[in-house]
């Protein structure tokens, strides 16, 4: 049963590492800790992906910066609070992790698939330039109870497509992680620049 489960939230991402380990909590005395992971795209511009590893997949004292390093694992969620509201926080728990040289083949670098259910009535819109958007928000279950929840955006036609999609509505799609940046207004005075996560999505079935 726990096999199939995993099987319904599966990462691929290939990059550079270009931060230090920081702790992130400890479960029955295994440490985890985050690192940062710059995967470049296509284009010339990289996404900064969030890793959790555990300290018994890799030594967390050593310093790995500028390290290739290729990650398999899953996108998980949680709900942190601050500002007497919920935030989402995604990262990308790593299951196993491998130290590479570069591969100039153009391996691909970056790739998730989820399966899933539509737990909110997804927003189709328009660009300026008339392109065609739909934000989607994916609850993936997990072992023992939980979920994840996973923000997707799809574009053109698939966008179209899943604007017809409804809540509780059965979902698969295939993708990448992409990192945005943008600026949150705390008050009057201050704003603050963020990193949000989602996956963009390059193809997708609705199972009903």
């Amino acid at each position: 049963m726990t096999d199939k489960i995993i099987e319904n939230n599966q990462v691929s991402i290939m990059g550079k590492i270009i931060s230090g380990f920081s702790f992130s909590h400890e479960v029955f005395g295994e440490g985890f800790y985050m690192v940062d992971i710059s995967v470049q795209r296509l284009s010339d511009s990289t996404d900064i992906i969030p890793v959790m590893v555990s300290e018994r997949l890799i030594d967390v004292t050593k310093d790995y910066l500028g390290s290739t390093i290729q990650v398999f694992g899953q996108f998980r969620s949680y709900n942190r609070h601050e500002e007497k509201k919920n935030r989402l926080v995604l990262s990308v728990f790593a299951r196993e992790l491998k130290l590479t040289e570069e591969d100039s083949d153009r391996v691909k670098s970056n790739q998730i698939f989820l399966d899933g259910y539509i737990c909110k009535t997804p927003v189709y819109r328009r660009t300026p330039l008339g392109r065609e958007i739909a934000d989607m928000l994916l609850a993936v279950n997990r072992p023992y109870g939980k979920s994840d929840y996973i923000p997707c955006i799809c574009w053109g036609r698939n966008a179209r497509f899943a604007s017809g999609f409804e809540v509780g509505g059965h979902v698969q799609i295939w993708g990448r992680i992409q990192s945005r940046e943008y600026v949150k207004k705390l008050n009057e005075e201050s704003v603050e620049r963020r990193v949000a996560y989602e996956v963009s999505v390059s193809k997708l079935e609705y199972l009903g």
